[in-house]
């Protein structure tokens, strides 16, 4: 018998936050890649125009294929990591909150908050 020489699975960190953060969501990303860790973060930001949004019942069906998707992403994720610039957190990041809390995942924030539910 040999040794498995195939070193651990790296954590995974799903990061959740409004995308009117968008570059605090990528620095997020870049810190937490340097610190080790697989990094699953939103993939759009519908409020910059693009062409796969532009027209408004396309950017609605793809807004419910994306709330669905980042809740696998949580599924998938060993922690959660808020990204709440002044300590923002809106309904949706709420949400995700309370989705996650549910799963056991550990939260943890990038900026102090009154409340973390």
């Amino acid at each position: 018998m040999t040794a498995d020489t195939t070193p651990p699975r790296p954590p995974i960190v799903v990061l959740c936050g409004s995308t009117r953060f968008w570059d605090a969501l990528a620095e997020a990303a870049l810190y937490e890649t340097a610190a080790g860790r697989i990094v699953l973060a939103p993939g759009c930001n519908l409020k910059e125009p693009h062409p796969l949004w532009a027209d408004p019942a396309r950017a609605d069906r793809l807004k419910r294929i994306l709330v669905d998707l980042h809740l696998r992403k949580i599924d998938l994720a060993d922690d959660v990591l808020i990204v709440n610039p002044g300590g923002y957190i809106g309904d949706s990041t709420r949400r995700e909150i309370a989705y996650a809390h549910n799963l056991g995942k550990p939260i943890r924030y990038t900026h102090p908050t009154p409340d973390h539910t």
